[in-house]
């Protein structure tokens, strides 16, 4: 099936040159030395059964236009649900008002690093599928399938499943001469298996991640959810029967589905920049990798390899241009476990005098300002690293996680602890069963450091999340992060229902 390159014509049909431009001549007209407008519609659908039967239902459009401006050096915005010509004008008029008003108590003045204009630019994302193309029996369908097939088993008593699917659409254009229109599609399901059984609850979930799919993602071709499904009763009784993990020292081998949410926490929030010189500090706190460490940070072994992007096909945060007109770009985050980059905006970057944007501009809806927010950001596979299997069959005593659950970290980003969904036992290069009750703790540095064992390109997975919280008011943004398996030395390992006991 091809890929869908497409923008919808009933969002092309809105006045959007006609908005942009107005807001852009009357704001500059009125002062302004920037001008920025986005006009957007994201449309959010949610279906969730309980026991393959429709528990919840929605369907939500958020529509609507922000203007942003820079007069004498201090930021105005105003927004409105309205897209036509006037509002625009009036926007504009009360974004260059609230700029003039705010001078007074700015403490810097704001300027941006420069960007090439890109005009009359589009671009969409790589899907087949409008999920909302399919109807919603068919979308029902497909969820109650897979749930009956675990009900089947008796070792399941109750299942879940969830399924999100958006399809967001941006104008961009400012007072440079860049315009860019955008339309990318993301899915998330996640189908869990639950056990109520003698054996006290248990739950085990689909280890499939959010991705920049459209439905064609709900078949077996991307992955494979048939036969993740059949495997799960097995894989649940085991670990409804498996001994509590003993604490102490083990090798571990960290599966991509749950060593995506630690490069999210450790590394991703870490290295956002406005974090890292203290500007932000909601949600996640600030970061101990601050600019002073720069290219001499040994932020992990010499096998660490990350990079920052907004181009990895199929990548949550993945766009043609950023909120702020910046062309999608891919950069070195840590090189040989040091640290070397950081995530930028225009503003930001211009604040620690660079010559450039990364491109990590995004705002979550018309009614927001852009902020700093993260790209994909993935951990690289050895080019000639092992297969998943030669990984296990090289351990001789050690655990193998897979699956993301709860997680904590502390407000510099440093200190951690990590569970999951599955923990197998390794004895001899042979997996010998499962164990539950199992976190990982550890410093970001000493974990990192660690890493002995980078698994070659077979064992890459991108992994990611819809619900990346940052910024005071909150917004909320979808990031994905690739990562191939790996094994750590002797990582610190804790039984949660002792600890929870303490």
């Amino acid at each position: 099936m091809a890929v869908n390159k497409t923008i919808d014509a009933d969002f092309l049909s809105l006045p959007l040159t006609a908005v942009s431009d107005a807001a852009i001549s009357t704001a500059t007209s009125a002062g302004a030395s920037h001008v920025d407008v986005r006009i957007e519609r994201t449309r959010t659908g949610l279906l969730a059964l309980r026991d393959a039967k429709p528990e919840t239902q929605s369907d939500e459009t958020l529509t609507g236009v922000g203007v942003r401006v820079i007069v004498n050096g201090a930021w105005g915005f105003a927004s409105s649900p309205e897209i036509s010509v006037k509002v625009a004008q009036q926007l504009a008029l009360t974004a260059v008002a609230m700029a003039k008003t705010s001078k007074p108590l700015s403490t810097q003045e704001i300027s941006l690093v420069t960007e090439p204009v890109y005009a009359q630019k589009t671009w969409v994302s790589d899907y087949e599928i409008d999920p909302f193309s399919v109807s919603d029996g068919d979308k029902k369908d497909r969820l109650a399938q897979l749930s009956n097939s675990l009900l089947k088993s008796s070792n399941v008593n109750h299942t879940s499943a969830h399924a999100m699917y958006v399809k967001e659409q941006k104008h961009y254009a400012d007072s440079y001469g860049t315009s860019t229109t955008q339309q990318r599609v993301r899915m998330q399901t996640q189908i869990e298996a639950i056990s109520t059984g003698a054996g006290g609850f248990e739950s085990m979930r689909t280890l499939a991640a959010p991705s920049g799919y459209g439905w064609e993602w709900m078949g077996n071709t991307h992955w494979n959810w048939d036969a993740e499904i059949e495997e799960l009763p097995t894989l649940l009784a085991e670990k409804v029967a498996s001994p509590s993990v003993v604490p102490g020292r083990y090798d571990v081998l960290v599966h991509p589905s749950n060593l995506w949410l630690t490069i999210h926490e450790s590394i991703g929030h870490a290295t956002e920049l406005d974090r890292a010189i203290g500007y932000e500090a909601n949600y996640a706190g600030t970061s101990f990798a601050t600019p002073d460490k720069l290219n001499t940070l040994k932020y992990g072994s010499p096998l660490m390899n990350v990079t920052g992007d907004r181009n990895t096909p199929h990548g949550l945060s993945t766009v043609g241009f950023d909120d702020e007109g910046v062309a999608a770009q891919q950069w070195d985050i840590i090189k040989d476990g040091i640290l070397v980059g950081y995530q930028l905006d225009r503003r930001i970057a211009a604040a620690v005098n660079r010559d450039r944007s990364n491109g990590c501009a995004y705002s979550d809806s018309p009614a927001h300002v852009p902020i700093q927010r993260m790209p994909n950001v993935s951990l690289q596979p050895n080019p000639t690293g092992p297969t998943y299997d030669e990984m296990v069959s090289s351990m001789d005593d050690g655990i193998i996680i897979k699956g993301d659950k709860s997680w904590s970290i502390d407000m510099q980003r440093y200190n951690f602890q990590f569970t999951g969904q599955q923990f197998h036992r390794v004895k001899n290069g042979k997996i010998v069963g499962q164990l539950k009750d199992v976190a990982y703790q550890a410093t970001t540095t000493d974990f990192w450091g660690s890493m002995k064992v980078v698994g070659g390109p077979s064992t890459y997975v991108l992994g990611g999340a819809f619900n990346c919280g940052k910024a005071q008011p909150g917004q909320v943004a979808a990031v994905s992060h690739g990562c191939p398996a790996a094994i750590f030395d002797k990582v610190n390992i804790l039984n949660t229902v002792a600890e929870a006991g303490k």
